[in-house]
């Protein structure tokens, strides 16, 4: 599937597969994922809706060095793209983003005509966490020191793998993204600013019906803030998986997409 553009400032760079004719699903990619992140999900989705994979600004195509780097700036970037997306399509389409790109949904979600929102693990830090959050500056630092692959070792070990891992070297070889993001230190830096700075309101202004989605082998930060992310919110359902980590859509595809298909069903959110 060939890659355009946006036709609308700001210029966004994403595939189209499936069905022209139906509903449109656009998926967000988080901090550290390319667009294929979503391979194992789109053949399950593109028979009945027409499937919109964009790249996040900052990533490939849409590589930039903005000028303001604030985190309400960062954010304010995020929301712009969805706009200029939503643009492009002929009627409101259903969100589905991961880890960051699930913050993007909702918060787009809020001023952006939008069918519906598939949240999985947003990036939102809970209160206590946030208030003594370091990573960003921690990473800045060793960029500054010239020690970019050091900085995404620094995110996958605070992030992605809080509770530790045995060999991170040996993880960090299998990872389909290592050592191509080091490029992206830049915009991670950007990203983490962002989430560190961010506060959930106690009232998440969404007219559209959300689901919600984690898992019980990710990291317990983001399964709490799943559940926190839930109770601000208007219209929403949380659902758990048990054995499946902050990758559930690319690990466990079938079972992600089977609680969509039901949520989205449920709430008359149909493909036509």
């Amino acid at each position: 599937m060939p890659t355009t553009t946006t036709t609308t400032e700001p210029e966004i760079a994403y595939d189209r597969h499936g069905d022209a004719d139906g509903r449109p699903l656009v998926l967000l990619h988080g901090g550290m994922a390319p667009r294929a992140y979503w391979d194992p999900v789109v053949p399950r989705f593109e028979a009945e809706y027409d499937v919109v994979v964009p790249e996040r600004p900052g990533f490939g195509t849409c590589r930039d060095d903005p000028a303001e780097t604030s985190a309400e700036a960062v954010l304010a970037r995020e929301k712009r793209y969805i706009r200029a997306l939503r643009a492009e399509l002929d009627r409101d389409p259903i969100l589905f983003g991961h880890s960051y790109g699930a913050l993007t949904a909702m918060e787009a979600a809020v001023d952006v005509p939008t069918a519906a929102v598939v949240a999985y693990e947003p990036a939102v830090l809970p209160e206590d966490l946030r208030a003594e959050a370091d990573l960003a500056d921690r990473m800045d630092a060793l960029v500054a020191d010239g020690k970019r692959r050091e900085a995404v070792k620094l995110y996958v070990e605070r992030v992605l793998h809080p509770e530790g891992v045995d060999d991170l070297d040996a993880w960090l070889a299998a990872w389909p993204v290592w050592p191509d993001c080091v490029d992206l230190v830049e915009e991670v830096v950007r990203m983490n600013r962002a989430v560190e700075r961010y506060r959930l309101p106690e009232r998440l202004d969404v007219d559209a019906p959300v689901l919600v989605l984690t898992g019980t082998d990710g990291p317990g930060f983001l399964r709490r803030s799943a559940r926190d992310v839930h109770g601000a919110l208007p219209r929403s359902r949380l659902v758990e998986f048990d054995g499946v980590s902050h990758s559930g859509p690319g690990e466990a595809p079938e079972t992600v997409v089977a609680s969509i298909r039901a949520f989205l069903g449920t709430n008359s959110v149909t493909d036509r």
